[in-house]
């Protein structure tokens, strides 16, 4: 009879632990920041059709690294939860806080239950209506949270880079200064963060969300294109990103969404009268 080796809890944990690790770290960073009007969500990432960065509710946001399929379930599952309890109860009871803790149970339940871990590290965050409402949560492999205040950098490198990032970062940022910080953290070097970028970052090459403050709902949006490069062009005056209802020339504004028996109804007009 084959007689089994005895390896301690400590070691399996320690074991899980380095290779989860090891799985993330050699993924690309990401920043997510506070500024003046918001949240900022940083990826280095020149895919556009496999995000790091995603909505997942009216004013919450999600960051993610490491592999992109066991990230990728881990957003839509809270995607579903966040509808699920916001058509059960109310919208306002979805909260960064509440799908953190969701997050964390399943993290947590993998790493001491499954034997291999999710190799990711993740970040949720929701703007509130004044930048002392802002919650960012932080979450790693293991199911630990980390409540962080202002800013943040996960990924491989995260500890190496979080000196860089709380060096330039201070809550009255211009959304401008807010993505040059962010670029140029996730440009440096690790392994001599002190000598600062060691490689240019093009706007192609950079996933760029923001967290709005102050719309009726729904907070989030991309920044992309022609905007994304005049707001990281030192020789534009571009600090902010116009509001969302400023983006749409009233010619370019979109008709009615609904079924054609939706649209509401044209007014009357006016009949001739009829000669007698």
């Amino acid at each position: 009879m084959t007689q089994q080796f005895y390896v301690s809890p400590e070691q399996v944990m320690r074991d899980r632990a380095d290779f989860a690790r090891k799985g993330i770290a050699r993924g690309r960073s990401v920043v997510v920041l506070c500024f003046d009007a918001g949240i900022a969500l940083v990826a280095d990432n020149p895919s556009r059709a496999l995000h790091k960065v995603s909505e997942i509710y009216d004013r919450i946001a999600f960051a993610a690294v490491g592999k992109y399929n066991e990230f990728e379930n881990l957003r839509v599952a809270g995607v579903r939860y966040a509808d699920l309890r916001g058509y059960s109860y109310d919208r306002a009871d979805v909260t960064a806080r509440g799908l953190a803790n969701a997050y964390a149970q399943t993290l947590g339940s993998v790493f001491t239950t499954e034997s291999k871990p999710l190799e990711v590290e993740i970040v949720v965050a929701e703007v509130g209506a004044s930048g002392e409402g802002d919650q960012i949560y932080r979450l790693t492999y293991d199911g630990s949270v980390a409540d962080e205040r202002g800013a943040v950098v996960i990924g491989g490198a995260a500890d190496a880079l979080a000196g860089v990032l709380a060096e330039g970062w201070r809550p009255d940022l211009r959304l401008a200064d807010a993505l040059a910080l962010a670029r140029r953290v996730l440009a440096t070097d690790p392994a001599d963060p002190a000598a600062g970028p060691s490689r240019d970052l093009p706007a192609s090459s950079l996933e760029v969300a923001v967290l709005e403050r102050g719309l009726p709902r729904r907070s989030f949006r991309r920044v992309q294109g022609d905007l994304l490069e005049r707001l990281l062009s030192d020789d534009d005056p571009t600090v902010d990103a116009p509001r969302t209802p400023d983006l749409l020339a009233p010619a370019e504004a979109p008709g009615h969404p609904g079924l054609p028996e939706d649209a509401p109804p044209a007014p009357p007009s006016e009949a001739a009268p009829e000669e007698g």
